[in-house]
């Protein structure tokens, strides 16, 4: 290869699943040109993360899926060198596209008991089945950061929890799953995420943590990592003033904390790759195009993820960067092909395969998981006490952002038959939308069942539980003999007033079918919860 050829291989643009034939055509020449080394696949342009402030509607597509296998076959055969495929793919495909297998956050298989760390290779080799089975090669995933912030605004439901030596583990287990699988993984976000409290999409947060500190915490599970020979490793869009001379400059540009911390210090050989590069806390550094992709590189990352400048990019490196330093990113980069095998086979896909994923091994996985992960936070004997209640007529069940004919009341309404009620946020007139009426509905019952489900994963806007649905929860739990079972983040736990108060309270992680009917089997069943929370919850 030419000297530009070997930088192209650097270069990892963003593409589209649901795009433009036009953005598409543009993509294929830009392969053709600079023989860039690989793609990183998104859903769409209005689902990329920095366009969060703008809301955009994201328009879904059934067939996502098979578009994704139709576009890696077509890409790849613009390509004179294979391209490495890659995709943020932390909880599945589902994660970038619909009606594919979707798995348990990280946070959730954090609440797991270490015995049960198989399940999280499981988790990872599944994944990267899935991965595989379309043509992706490369999973960037999972994250190694150690949430220990419950305000993080990013992280938070992703991180495996804020125990250092747990993230470490569970880490490395779903990164051996993704291995045996035949697919490449990456732990991110170096040199830790995890207490933060800006979104790094949108601004650029900054550790305050001495190098001592850092090393006793949010480096310990990439230091596990690299002990296991971790494939990648991701540099996140985080200041830290300690490595930096007291700068605020971000790791994917800080030779410092590349060069002397990562390769230096922790001895680390393999992958580096930038986070994506158009995320605001970098993107609108520099004027002149190339410039950032120059620095990224120059810092020491390998592979320059969601570069918007090829072109540009590739003349400043081939301008300013020395032999030694080219040849030693490209030799990293086709190791990583090579172990994938995509330099040696022909790797294309046949496009008249349907898409097939095994839904029911996923079902099965997911419900072992319910079955370990879900935690009791209050007992006070919820199963006896709720039968006892719905003997006397005195019980009522409530759904709170789900119809009442959800999975979890469907499963329990066999064996424990009540009034069921529900809210939504849909205003649409109906009584049971509506929070007075309901309130005034309860008052014949002394028990209530609340069956909460936490609208959104990230604590933005009270991860979107309105204003008037707390005080609702608050004057329930401290009038009625509230038995709380709650679905989702486990950080909305803190902004219920009150909470304290419940006669029981169950937190189950996930709102998958799996997920509700195990739980309200375990209620019937009065069996033991087995999880714990992998962070600490403070409740009002």
């Amino acid at each position: 290869m030419t000297l530009e050829q070997k930088v192209g291989q650097f270069f990892f643009p963003a593409v589209f699943i649901n795009d433009s034939e036009e953005h598409i055509q543009e993509m294929e020449s830009l392969i053709k040109k600079y023989n860039i080394g690989g793609l990183t696949f998104f859903h769409s342009r209005a689902s990329a993360a920095t366009n969060y402030e703008s809301n955009k509607k994201i328009e879904f597509n059934d067939d996502s899926a098979i578009r994704l296998q139709e576009l890696i076959v077509r890409y790849q055969k613009c390509a004179s060198t294979p391209l490495l495929m890659s995709i943020d793919a932390e909880w599945g495909l589902a994660m970038r596209v619909e009606k594919t297998p979707q798995y348990p956050y990280a946070i959730t298989l954090g609440a797991l008991p270490d015995s049960e760390i198989d399940l999280v290779y499981q988790v990872g080799k599944q994944i990267g089945l899935d991965l595989k089975s379309v043509g992706i090669h490369y999973n960037l995933a999972p994250l190694a950061d150690v949430n220990n912030n419950p305000n993080n605004p990013v992280i938070g439901y992703r991180s495996f929890g804020e125990d250092k030596i747990k993230v470490a583990d569970f880490a490395v287990a779903y990164l051996q799953g993704l291995t045996d699988a035949g697919v490449l993984g990456c732990l991110k976000h170096f040199p830790g995420h995890g207490n933060t409290s800006v979104d790094s999409h949108l601004g650029l947060p900054v550790l305050q943590e001495s190098r001592e500190e850092l090393m006793e915490n949010e480096l310990v599970p990439f230091i596990e990592g690299i002990k296991n020979n971790v494939d990648s490793i991701m540099i996140g869009h985080l200041a830290v003033r300690s490595w930096n001379e007291n700068q605020n400059t971000s790791a994917t540009l800080s030779k410092n904390i590349i060069e002397t911390l990562l390769r230096k210090e922790l001895g680390y050989k393999g992958l580096v790759i930038s986070d994506a590069l158009n995320m605001h806390s970098v993107s609108k550094l520099y004027e002149k195009k190339g410039q950032l992709e120059w620095e990224a590189f120059h810092a020491g990352n390998d592979v320059l993820c969601f570069a918007e400048n090829v072109a540009e990019g590739i003349d400043e490196i081939v301008k300013n960067a020395s032999l030694e330093r080219i040849n030693a990113s490209f030799d990293r980069i086709m190791q990583c092909k090579e172990k994938v095998g995509i330099l040696d086979i022909d790797n294309q896909i046949d496009i008249n395969n349907t898409v097939d994923f095994d839904f029911n091994k996923t079902s099965d996985l997911n419900s072992k998981i319910a079955q370990k992960s879900i935690t009791t936070l209050i007992d006070s004997d919820n199963t006896n006490s709720i039968f006892e209640a719905q003997k006397k007529n005195g019980l009522a069940k409530v759904s709170i952002y789900k119809e009442a004919n959800n999975y979890f009341f469907e499963t329990l309404e066999s064996e424990l038959p009540t009034s069921n009620f529900y809210y939504t946020a849909n205003n649409n007139n109906n009584n049971n939308n509506n929070l007075e009426v309901l309130k005034s509905q309860l008052n014949a019952f002394e028990t209530v069942l609340i069956a909460l489900f936490v609208p959104k994963a990230k604590p933005l806007h009270n991860f979107e539980i309105e204003d008037s649905v707390l005080h609702f929860l608050s004057e329930l739990l401290q009038n009625k003999n509230c038995f709380v079972y709650t679905f989702g983040n486990p950080y909305a736990l803190q902004i219920i007033p009150n909470l304290k108060k419940a006669k029981g309270l169950v937190h189950t992680y996930q709102d998958f079918k799996e997920f509700q009917e195990i739980t309200a089997k375990q209620l019937l069943n009065n069996d033991k919860s087995k999880g714990t929370l992998p962070v600490k919850i403070n409740m009002l």
